[in-house]
């Protein structure tokens, strides 16, 4: 039996892993917020002074960046 427990909350370390980010990456977009021309920071909550990140947010996060057509018919249809 396994007896690892799969935490739901996330550190910085464990949702830069996660989602293939550096952990850099993820400090800059929570102090950048949500600027124009830069990438949006995935959903994040703080207890305290740690900072953690939802597996589910994290999910929607890289769900919303997939892209269901191929780059060139994007530019025909435009």
């Amino acid at each position: 039996m396994n007896n690892e427990i799969k935490s739901r909350a996330l550190s910085e370390k464990e949702a830069s892993s996660y989602i293939c980010m550096s952990r850099s990456f993820l400090r800059q977009a929570r102090m950048d917020g949500n600027r124009e021309n830069r990438t949006p920071a995935p959903p994040f909550i703080k207890i305290g002074r740690a900072v953690r990140y939802l597996r589910e947010d994290l999910d929607a996060w890289l769900e919303s960046f997939v892209r269901r057509t191929h780059l060139y018919q994007d530019e025909r249809a435009a």
